[in-house]
């Protein structure tokens, strides 16, 4: 299959063409039944040369282009209407009856808050000449009415989000007008799986009754409906919050598919490049170093230990707070013993052979370098964050 994207150096262009060459290359194997020979990028700087070649050769077509935020009004329809028209003249020059996707926006729902405008009327006019188009020539059309996207774009641009997401990344000042102020947003990783089920004819389809969209099998549009309803106030205080967790290491609560797992990726391609690195506080005394290294409100947190030659650590019991300790260099000896019953069970451990060893609640514990010459580094997970009011931890040898 031979795949055109037009607008492909756009926020949903680039991402969509580089996962398209995920699948060409089988660096992505999750959708077997698409098969790509070539993938052909149209964007402004090409010629309508190219275009009237990958006209000829496409199989199928992705029309992202268009206009956002045109110096002249009038040039809304120019972008959106104009290019739509010369791109479906030039497939029926070349009697190319390729399944072509458009990507429009809700603001071409006239009955919506956005209808009446340039940019929403530009819009619904490319919708009806794709749906003429599909009439005429028989050709399948997927028209998508998108809410607002949530992916990586210029800041300051199209996108609040983009534009949060930068300011607070890069210490910039920015505006929220009104926090209560609602956003429908569609992250661009759900998009972009959104166009491999339409590749693979599995879309979805809606109406739109001009509130929100009602999925509908035989509905006139095609829709990507895991979006997400948050209002700015909620986006600055998720972003505010992941600004501060290289201080706090509190890693935010980001279940799966949530908006905040989705934002903080987001937030995390605009970091500039000497914030890629943090420093971790390492307590250090002669005996090695401990870090924290990772907070969570739920799990409790993540921990490096080293130990130098000979060195023993640990000596202490606790009632209800457990532990992992996973040995990843060095070579060591985990004990533990029973404080009621005196039972004690005695570990091996090695950088080697890479094990989980539990610390159980009531057991005292510790931890020996086994080495004369290499420091021991272990891995410590925790149930708890360590709270020095109340550590719930009592020195006993073990």
């Amino acid at each position: 299959m031979n795949i055109l994207v037009t607008g492909s150096k756009g926020m949903v262009g680039t991402a969509l063409v580089n996962n398209l060459k995920n699948i060409r290359d089988n660096k992505n194997q999750t959708r077997p039944y698409i098969s790509i020979d070539e993938i052909f990028e149209y964007d402004i700087d090409s010629t309508l040369e190219e275009l009237d070649e990958y006209c000829a050769k496409a199989d199928f077509v992705f029309n992202l282009a268009g206009v956002n935020r045109p110096q002249n009004p009038e040039d809304f329809m120019k972008g959106n209407f104009g290019f739509a028209s010369d791109l479906l003249n030039c497939l029926k020059k070349h009697g190319n009856k390729a399944t072509i996707m458009l990507s429009s926006s809700i603001q071409a729902t006239l009955s919506g808050r956005f209808g009446d405008s340039e940019y929403g009327r530009s819009k619904k006019a490319g919708e009806e000449l794709f749906f003429d188009y599909e009439k005429e020539t028989g050709a399948k059309v997927a028209v998508y009415r998108f809410p607002n996207l949530m992916g990586h774009s210029r800041p300051k641009y199209n996108s609040a989000v983009s534009t949060f997401c930068w300011a607070v990344a890069n210490d910039e000042p920015f505006t929220v007008n009104d926090r209560s102020t609602e956003l429908e947003l569609l992250y661009i990783d759900d998009l972009v799986e959104g166009m491999f089920d339409l590749l693979e004819g599995k879309e979805q389809h809606c109406e739109f009754d001009g509130v929100e969209t009602v999925l509908k099998v035989d509905g006139r549009y095609c829709c990507v409906p895991l979006t997400h309803k948050v209002t700015l106030g909620e986006i600055v205080d998720l972003l505010n919050e992941f600004k501060e967790q290289p201080v706090t290491l509190m890693m935010p609560k980001m279940p799966k598919g949530s908006f905040a797992k989705k934002l903080y990726s987001l937030y995390l391609s605009y970091l500039p490049t000497d914030k890629f690195k943090y420093a971790l506080k390492m307590n250090v005394d002669d005996r090695g170093s401990f870090t924290e290294l990772v907070h969570t409100e739920d799990c409790g947190q993540v921990s490096i230990n080293i130990s130098k030659p000979g060195i023993t650590k640990g000596q202490h019991w606790h009632n209800s707070k457990w532990e992992l300790f996973i040995v990843v260099s060095g070579h060591g000896l985990i004990q533990e013993r029973n404080i009621n019953t005196g039972e004690m069970v005695e570990f091996e451990v090695s950088g080697e052979n890479i094990e989980a060893v539990h610390m159980i609640p009531g057991w005292a514990h510790n931890i020996i370098n086994l080495s004369d010459s290499e420091d021991l580094v272990t891995v410590m997970t925790c149930n708890e964050i360590f709270n020095p009011d109340r550590p719930d931890t009592f020195f006993e040898p073990v």
